[in-house]
């Protein structure tokens, strides 16, 4: 029955919990100065989490997207360089 599953590491994992994603969209509304770094995000959540699992999870969350966004923001600009060259 399962025979035709195939399972591929590099597409398994990074499923965040939904309350994860939601407490994350509600902090960066708040302007807080996180970055890409995990370690600051993890000192300006401090303990205002409910465990350090969630605070880390969280933390590690937030890196994830401001990394995201900032290679959104350079990808269009070398690609145009690219083209003008």
């Amino acid at each position: 029955m399962f025979k035709n599953l195939q399972f591929n590491k590099l597409n398994m994992g990074r499923i965040k919990p939904l309350m994860v994603k939601r407490a994350t969209q509600e902090l960066m509304k708040k302007d807080m100065p996180f970055n890409g770094e995990f370690n600051v995000n993890k000192k300006i959540l401090g303990n205002s989490m409910p465990s350090k699992k969630v605070r880390n999870k969280i933390a590690g969350y937030i890196a994830r997207l401001h990394r995201a966004k900032q290679r959104a923001l350079i990808e269009p600009r070398v690609r145009q360089i690219l083209k003008e060259e």
